[in-house]
């Protein structure tokens, strides 16, 4: 160690080897002058006689400054306003239209003579109207698909697709017609419709909102049944834009059954069954991607039927040989509130079989 005079570095190269300098106390090499502790005293601490002789300046930080941090704190509370705007928008999403009660209207065509019949079933479609009709669900064709101004080609099709399973399971599957499980036409309505639809199984009745026969063809299985499984069909389907959210489908097919009696009878005659179904189908973005749909319209003319039958339910058919009951259809209250106008029709002898 040196002594208390010499430099932090020890003695300069070429200096002289010890002995009394009398420059030495005044003169510093480089390495001692780079070793000294800058002083510097303020002006107000040169003018107090009992201020402290050296002022240290205060260390480097070693953080981030006041000013990068507030910059961080700004960002960050930036980019969780974006995120939280994002997710509560102030401007609420428009809500999902519900759907409307499906309206149903059926007309009852009564017979004006007796209801032709034949034991071959084939000669009755080939003198009848439905001679040229396609069978089972080959009548029931789509379209030319074609994209609208707010959904795509894909989303078209998929509307007619669904429509045309409607029709064929409500209209033509042989255990829908034969009174059996509604299930598989359950299946194909929006959620929204499914109270009014059980309601209506459960508890039918004639004012336009809650008679199964409204949502799909079945005959009273004590009456009737199918004497062809397969059923004659013609009709159209056309697709347009309700709204830019939802595309509609209207459907107008003429279905054509034979029928015999229930009870099985040896020589009995099978008679021909006709019902016009107009249906008005509605879709929206959530229907279309789920294969369902929301029925608006239900409008049918069924015949040979008794006008005062009840048809809420179950068609009650007039078979071959029989006649309609005599009078019109059942009374109307204009009183009674909630009651559908009884309607009735007469069945044009042109439509059915010739002899």
């Amino acid at each position: 160690m040196g002594e208390s005079g010499d430099p932090p570095a020890g003695t300069p190269e070429g200096g002289p080897d010890g002995g009394e300098d009398e420059y030495r106390s005044v003169v510093f090499d480089e390495s001692f002058v780079r070793a000294a502790r800058l002083q510097e005293f303020s002006a107000h601490e040169r003018l107090t006689d009992h201020a402290p002789a050296v002022r240290l300046r205060p260390a480097p930080s070693r953080g981030l400054s006041r000013q990068a941090l507030l910059l961080v704190v700004l960002i960050a509370l930036a980019f969780g306003t974006a995120i939280y705007m994002g997710v509560r928008h102030p401007y609420p999403a428009p809500q999902a239209k519900r759907p409307e009660p499906l309206r149903m209207t059926l007309v009852p065509l009564a017979p004006q003579g007796r209801v032709p019949g034949s034991t071959k079933v084939a000669d009755l479609y080939a003198h009848s109207p439905a001679a040229q009709f396609p069978v089972g669900d080959a009548g029931v064709t789509l379209p030319a698909v074609r994209r609208t101004a707010h959904f795509s080609d894909t989303q078209v099709m998929a509307a007619l697709t669904t429509a045309r399973d409607y029709l064929i399971e409500s209209s033509l599957d042989p255990d829908t017609l034969s009174g059996g499980s509604p299930s598989a036409v359950r299946l194909l309505l929006d959620p929204e419709q499914l109270a009014q639809f059980d309601r209506g199984f459960r508890h039918p009745a004639a004012d336009e909102r809650h008679a199964p026969t409204g949502w799909l063809v079945r005959f009273d299985p004590a009456k009737a049944a199918l004497a062809d499984q397969r059923a004659r069909v013609h009709g159209t389907l056309r697709v347009a834009e309700a709204d830019r959210d939802a595309l509609e489908v209207t459907s107008d097919h003429t279905f054509v059954y034979a029928l015999r009696p229930a009870a099985r009878e040896d020589g009995a005659r099978a008679s021909l069954f006709t019902v016009r179904r107009e249906l008005r189908f509605r879709f929206d973005r959530d229907d279309l991607r789920m294969h369902r749909t929301e029925l608006l319209v239900s409008a049918a003319q069924a015949g040979p039927l008794s006008c005062g039958d009840d048809t809420a339910n179950q068609l009650r058919p007039l078979l071959a040989g029989q006649r309609a009951k005599a009078g019109g259809p059942a009374g109307t209250d204009p009183y009674e509130p909630g009651r559908a106008t009884a309607l009735c029709g007469s069945l044009a002898a042109s439509a059915q079989p010739s002899p």
